[in-house]
């Protein structure tokens, strides 16, 4: 982690910075969140760290044993398998929406990041494909226009970064999901919205059986 700079709250860039560790596993499930260590490393109070620890406690990022004090979550099956319940039932409106608000520059950017994807699936970065992923979805929450969709789903994904590197280690997952994702955007670049939500609705109910048991 980096020391923080102005340009946000300190409790916000405390919360950001110990948001991304958690979940790029520079701070690992089980880890104890030292106050003292951390706000020395980020170069701020404690206050800040405090506070941005109740956020992340409450999004459960993060839990208090007690006696051990605070430490970063275990990654949850039940909740990885909620988000992805919450997932089938919402993508395929997200997508029924955003058919309508497709542009030249949101046709571009998705083009975009379906190569980026492709490619980093090509050259065997899975974490860089994870982020491609994680755009691809994003914006199509965007497009939407539905602020709920698009910011459960934005704290959502932050939970599925912790746990995908083990879906992404299985052979061959992350062809079909940049296949998949390349017949979703050509179904919405043709505005045909009904065929875009089918598809997202399979490519959702695909991904169950691509899942791994974590821990398994």
């Amino acid at each position: 982690m980096e020391a923080l700079r102005p340009s946000k709250t300190l409790v916000e860039q405390a919360y950001d910075a110990l948001l991304e560790a958690i979940c790029t596993g520079d701070i690992k499930a089980g880890d104890r969140l030292n106050q003292d260590e951390l706000a020395l490393r980020l170069n701020v109070s404690r206050q800040p760290i405090n506070s941005a620890i109740a956020m992340l406690k409450a999004q459960r990022f993060v839990q208090d044993t007690g006696k051990r004090g605070v430490i970063v979550a275990p990654i949850d099956q039940n909740l990885f398998d909620s988000i992805y319940q919450f997932r089938t039932a919402i993508e395929p409106l997200a997508v029924e929406l955003a058919v309508a608000r497709m542009t030249n520059e949101a046709i571009t950017i998705g083009r975009d990041i379906i190569a980026r994807g492709k490619s980093c699936v090509q050259s065997g970065d899975h974490a860089a494909a994870l982020r491609a992923d994680m755009d691809f979805h994003g914006l199509i929450y965007r497009l939407s226009g539905n602020l709920i969709i698009a910011d459960t789903m934005t704290l959502n994904w932050r939970h599925l970064q912790r746990a995908m590197s083990e879906v992404l280690s299985v052979p061959g997952t992350t062809l079909r999901v940049w296949k998949e994702h390349d017949q979703i955007f050509n179904a919405m670049v043709r505005g045909d919205g009904d065929s875009a939500a089918g598809l997202m609705k399979a490519h959702m109910e695909n991904a169950a059986p691509r899942k791994v048991r974590l821990g398994a």
